[in-house]
């Protein structure tokens, strides 16, 4: 879920925004909480709300339901945007 949200917001998210997320994929002690936390099945705590984590939130919704069975390739790191 987080690279795929990675790679469709990443080029778009400001300084502050990218250091949420970086605090939001590193902090956490087990990657199965910010799953919890993204698809709602779980509240988020108050350190890790913010408005990166209301994007992963609304990302998980998949409301244009597209197919999400892999991770992206990583080339997209390397193109510009």
């Amino acid at each position: 879920l987080c690279s795929l949200f990675a790679k469709e917001n990443l080029h778009h998210m400001s300084e502050h925004q990218l250091n949420l997320y970086d605090r939001l994929i590193n902090e956490p002690r087990n990657d199965w909480d910010i799953y919890y936390w993204a698809t709602e099945a779980k509240p988020t705590p108050v350190e890790f709300e913010s408005e990166v984590m209301a994007k992963l939130r609304e990302f998980a919704k998949n409301k244009k339901k597209e197919q999400r069975l892999r991770q992206p390739d990583l080339e997209y790191l390397f193109e510009h945007p």
